[in-house]
Formats: structure tokens, sequence, C-alpha cells
């Protein structure tokens, strides 16, 4: 079945996840890998589910929450942004929140599930990531999941102790030739 495995299950946003949003988006610690200068309000929160119902080519962005298939808990997300139709590329993102939940491959499911969403059903060319160089778990996930340099770009976030900056690797995973 589409977008899941025997252990994971990606899906569409609901009402009840607005809660989680509300604290994955408000954590300090990752807006440095985003775009965030500020604090959401639940009802910015609730306002991004309503719109995730638009199609892809309208939003540009697709946000789907991974699920453990076993208890059905929400341990993360995955997302697909700055969406390119003419050119058929997305930006990639993927986000196991607890610690406890890491490091037991469900990034990297969600990641293959999600790849294969893009190219074979989205029929997209290409994906991409950038990836702080300090992020070595997740330079890892996307190596394995045959995601190929393509370059550093230099001082591109600000560090994480908020001194200084700190270079991003640009990857990318071009669709298999069929």
């Amino acid at each position: 079945m589409l977008l899941q495995d025997d252990r994971i299950r990606l899906r569409a946003l609901e009402p009840e996840d607005a809660e989680a949003m509300y604290r994955w988006e408000n954590d300090t610690t990752l807006w440095r890998l985003g775009d965030t200068t500020r604090p959401f309000s639940q009802a910015a929160i609730r306002e991004f589910i309503a719109d995730a119902s638009l199609d892809l080519y309208a939003a540009r962005q697709m946000r789907l929450m991974i699920d453990l298939r076993a208890t059905g808990e929400t341990i993360g997300c995955a997302d697909l942004f700055d969406f390119d139709p003419l050119h058929r590329r997305a930006g990639i993102g993927m986000l196991i929140y607890e610690r406890k939940m890491r490091r037991q491959g469900f990034a990297t499911a969600a990641l293959q599930l999600l790849a294969e969403y893009a190219f074979g059903h989205l029929e997209m060319r290409q994906l991409w990531a950038d990836i702080p160089l300090s992020n070595e778990a997740s330079l890892r996930l996307f190596a394995r999941a045959g995601f190929e340099d393509s370059g550093v770009k230099r001082a591109w976030i600000r560090a994480a102790e908020g001194t200084g900056y700190e270079d991003v690797r640009f990857v990318q995973l071009l669709r298999p030739e069929r």
C-alpha cells in the first residue's frame, strides 16, 4: 500500500495534530534549520492544518505525519516543500521529534516511502535537502537513501550556539531511470 510499510504510515494532517505541531514548530532549537524567527500561534497552526488539504500544486508544500502502525502514535513528520512544478523538484525534510524514537530506522523508512511517492505517484524528477554539517545523523540518513553530495553552502545557517555560522551540505536524489 502507498505511503506505509510494516512499521510506519505516512498520513495527511488532521486537526488532532495541532498540539504536537504547536510543540514542534515552537521548539526554538529547531528554528535555525528552517526560516522560523518567531513563535507560531495555535491559530496559525490550525490554519496551516486547514490549508494542508490544498493540492501540492497550489500550496507548493505537503506535510505528512509519521505514525507507528502498531500503536498509532505520531512520532514525527515528513515534508515536501519549495515544490517547483516546472522543474518537477522539491525540498524534503524529516523530523523524528522524540529522541527515544530516533535511531530505530523510522526516518529511513519515512524517507524511502516519501521518495517512492514523489517519484512514482507525483512523477517528480528530483528531491533535495540542505543538511547542516554538524547533523551527522541526517547526513548518514540521506546518504543511505541514495542522496548524492552536490556541494556545500558556506556559512549558510546560524550555528546552534547562536554565534557564527555553519556550513550546510546540499544533497540531491534524482528519479531512477525507467
